[in-house]
Formats: C-alpha cells, sequence, structure tokens
C-alpha cells in the first residue's frame, strides 16, 4: 500500500554514481554520448557463448516480482530456479490489482477475489465522497489475496520449466574481481526445506550466471550487493470475517480513510475479499503507535464491521523509495527488493510483476534465449526501460503525498478534491492503465483553481483549529 536519501529527489530512478559500470577506454579523447552507448552495446554482444548448457539465472523470492520473473525466464530458454520459503506466505497487503494487470499477465478471473467499481474515501472528519462514477461497465479495480496470487504465478513459472525450490536464501558469493573471474558463477548459500521431513532444512549451494533479487523490503540480496538502505512503512492488516448481511455492503466496494487518527503519513483501508475484509493501516514516521493506528481504522468502520470475527493477522515492511542501487555486475534488484512501492497510493502488486517481467525480458534479449553470457550492460536495460517508464508515475504520487497528507486540513481539502469527476477520470484512467493520463488543458486549468481554494480553506480551517487548541 502505501530518510529519503533517493526518493526526495529521485536520484533512486536515476543512475546513481553507485550504478554506472566502469568503462575502460585505451585513450583519453572524449567520447560523445552516442560513441559511448554504441560501446556498451558491442560490449554486451561480446560476451562469450555458453557450451553445452544454457545461461544459469536464480530468482530469489516468489512473491509477484519473482514468480513474473521465473516465468519469463522459463520461457526464454534460461535454466531457471526460484527459490521462496513460505510458499503459503500471507503479506499484509491491501491486494488491489489494476486492470491492465489482468490482461498483461493473462490472470484467471478465478483468483479475483472481488472487483471492485465503487470506493469511498473519508476524510478526518468523517465526510464521505463516493468514488467511481467515471467508470466505463467494464472497468474494475481487482481485489486478490497475496497467498493466491502468488501461488498461482509460482505454479505457472514451474510448469514453464522453472525449478520452484522450497528454501531460505542466506548469503551469496559473489565472483572475485578480475578477467579471469568475469564471467565466474554467482555462489548462493541456501537451506532447503522438504515438507516430509518437517523444519530441518539442508544447508545446500547453487552455482548460476545471473540472480534477480525479488525478496521483499529485508532483501538479503541487496544487502550482498550493497544496495544501501531506505525508509520504510510498517503495514498492519488484519482479516476479519463479518456476518453476511453486513458483508454485501462490501460486495463491490472498497473504503479509504484519512486522518491523523488511522496514520499521520498514510491512509486507513477497508478492502473486500472473498469471504472477509481486509483492515489496515501503515506509517513510515509512528511505526510503534501502528497498533493504536489500527484500533482507529476499525473504530471508524465499526458500524460495517459489527459482529465481526479477525481471522488472520498480518504485518510486514513496505518500501518508501527506490533503494540507492539496484544492480550490480549480474545482480538485479526488482520489486520491493528494489523499492518500487508508490507513495500515496502504496501500490506495489502490479510494479513488483512489472519489474520481474522487465528485468528477466533483459536477461532473455542479451543472453539470446540462454546461449550467451550477460553482463551488467544487459541488466542495465531493464533499469533504463523501467525508469523512462514510470519515473513520471512516481514522482506525481510523491508530490500528491507531500502536499495532501501533511495535516488533517489538507486531507480535507483532499477528500474535497476527489469528489470532481474530472479528478475521478484522470485518477483511475492512470491506475487502471499504469500511465500518466493526458489532461484536457481547460479542465486542467479550472482544476488546479479548485486545489489552490481547497488549499487555502484548508490551511484557514487548520489556523482556526490551533486557536480552539490554544
Amino acid at each position: 500500500m502505501t530518510s529519503s536519501i533517493a526518493f526526495k529527489s529521485f536520484t533512486g530512478l536515476r543512475h546513481s554514481s553507485l550504478e554506472h559500470p566502469k568503462v575502460l577506454h585505451s585513450h583519453t579523447t572524449s567520447i560523445s554520448p552516442l560513441t559511448y552507448r554504441r560501446f556498451r552495446i558491442t560490449a554486451s554482444k561480446s560476451t562469450p557463448k555458453l557450451q553445452n548448457r544454457n545461461l544459469r539465472v536464480a530468482v530469489i523470492g516468489g512473491g509477484p516480482a519473482g514468480g513474473s520473473a521465473a516465468e519469463t525466464l522459463a520461457k526464454g530458454g534460461i535454466e531457471t530456479y526460484l527459490i521462496e520459503r513460505k510458499m503459503d506466505n500471507c503479506k499484509p497487503c491491501g491486494g488491489a490489482i489494476p486492470l491492465c494487470m489482468v490482461g498483461e499477465f493473462d490472470l484467471p478471473l478465478d483468483i479475483i477475489d472481488r472487483r471492485v467499481t465503487k470506493m469511498k474515501m473519508i476524510s478526518p472528519s468523517n465526510v464521505a465522497v463516493d468514488i467511481g462514477q467515471t467508470l466505463k461497465p467494464h472497468e474494475y479495480i481487482g481485489m486478490v489475496r497475496r497467498e493466491v496470487l502468488d501461488a498461482y504465478l509460482r505454479e505457472r513459472a514451474s510448469n514453464n520449466g522453472a525449478k520452484v525450490i522450497n528454501g531460505l536464501f542466506l548469503k551469496m558469493d559473489i565472483p572475485k574481481k578480475g578477467s579471469e573471474n568475469i564471467n565466474g558463477p554467482y555462489v548462493l548459500h541456501y537451506t532447503e526445506y522438504d515438507e516430509k521431513k518437517g523444519a530441518v532444512g539442508e544447508k545446500r549451494t547453487l552455482e548460476v550466471d545471473a540472480v534477480i533479487g525479488a525478496d521483499g523490503a529485508n532483501s538479503r540480496v541487496a544487502k550482498s550487493i550493497g544496495a544501501g538502505d531506505y525508509d520504510y512503512a510498517i503495514a498492519f492488516q488484519e482479516r476479519i470475517k463479518i456476518p453476511n448481511d453486513k458483508m454485501v455492503y462490501y460486495e463491490n466496494l472498497a473504503e479509504m480513510y484519512v486522518g491523523d487518527d488511522v496514520s499521520p503519513d498514510f491512509y486507513g483501508w477497508v478492502f473486500p475479499k472473498c469471504d472477509h475484509v481486509a483492515v489496515g493501516t501503515g506509517t513510515v514516521t509512528h511505526k510503534g503507535d501502528i497498533k493504536k493506528f489500527q484500533l482507529a481504522t476499525r473504530k471508524r468502520a465499526k458500524d460495517k464491521i459489527l459482529g465481526g470475527k479477525i481471522i488472520r493477522v498480518e504485518a510486514h515492511p513496505i518500501p518508501e523509495h527506490p533503494r540507492p542501487r539496484r544492480l550490480l555486475g549480474r545482480v538485479a534488484l526488482v520489486g520491493d527488493a528494489a523499492g518500487y512501492v508508490t507513495k500515496c497510493s502504496g501500490e506495489g502488486i502490479y510494479f513488483a510483476a512489472k519489474s520481474g517481467r522487465m528485468c528477466a525480458e533483459a536477461i532473455v534479449e542479451g543472453s539470446e534465449n540462454g546461449k550467451r553470457m550477460v553482463d551488467e550492460s544487459d541488466l542495465r536495460k531493464y533499469l533504463e526501460k523501467w525508469d523512462k517508464t514510470y519515473w513520471p508515475t512516481y514522482k506525481v504520487l510523491d508530490v500528491l503525498q507531500k502536499v495532501f497528507y501533511r495535516s488533517n486540513p489538507a486531507r480535507e481539502a483532499f477528500v474535497e478534491m476527489c469528489a470532481d469527476e474530472y479528478v475521478q477520470k484522470m485518477t483511475f484512467d492512470s491506475y487502471l492503465y499504469k500511465r500518466v493520463a493526458p489532461g484536457n488543458p481547460l479542465e486542467d486549468l479550472k482544476l488546479a483553481v479548485n486545489s489552490i481554494g481547497s488549499l487555502v480553506r484548508a490551511n484557514a480551517l487548520r489556523r482556526e483549529m490551533d486557536k480552539i487548541s490554544v
């Protein structure tokens, strides 16, 4: 869902000095950008062809990023290994996916619990705005359970030839520097588990040519390559089984609550699942108070979930911005491990799956379907494509969070703005199809005026509230 070394200035989505490959030139004359780009492509194609085997790649982590990466690799002729410790993992995630993901990733409709066509945005003073009036008949937000979606993507990767290992990744030996080791293997150390033998696992090693780190916010792969730290949010969620008559209310409806009581820098949610609702919240700045915020979220929704029984409690860190480094040698990070969660909305499922696929496609292309060794320049094409495609989305949502999540009056203004039909259309078009939707100049001007008006009223309200509190 939804301190800031990279994201505030967005160096995390640009090429930091940590990410540039070292290129040696035989002369000292200046090289134009065009010549430099040609040199890199030539260098990539000079990697040796593999003898009597295909390229071997390990994917660490079996969530949407790992499952999508492993499937793409296996389909592309790569000898693929996917290592995941918790095959029944239930990440505390709202579970919302955009409509475009259903088509892009060919997801079967039976793994989608609910098709949300209506949303309520509820302000700190409990003013509710109905959202969804601009949706077309075929448009919806899909609600999934992570344990169902993740298992499906892993199974599909397995069916396409990936070897799925129930194991815990421990560490990685990186090839030593030097021309004689330039194409040396990465040695992965992990503990493999067997259901028949119980909880005690066996220590194993695996040699591979490249590694995709899809192992979440606490990524051990990221630590192995010195990817740097980032701020993270704590997401806390309870799954609540509510009476059938109350579940009817949430049949195709999701709720989002904003206010200092539910989170000082995020929002609380009630999202419908197959036979229950997921109630949760998150915060970066006040992690120690997360249970207090969760209690407030339940209190705000109490009339609609009255009589419910908590059937599962979940908590997990969520990244707040991309890591300073997302690539080193033949190791790349994707999904939460790379820090691909949007601010303001806190969305991560689609971006995880998309980044996993993009990274895998770069490896398949660079290796000529597994026949040739890859190098850093091959994997860097994934980062270049990712940043070019999604940087505007991350920037827009970062700005929105800074402007509208800073105080209760600002949140009141935000909810007021959400009542505008043009705002709803732009928001849903951007969310459902993962693009920054082009606007109408006249409507954009009216929106700017209305937004300024809302913020002016919000600031006036804040001053009055400050007087009362004094």
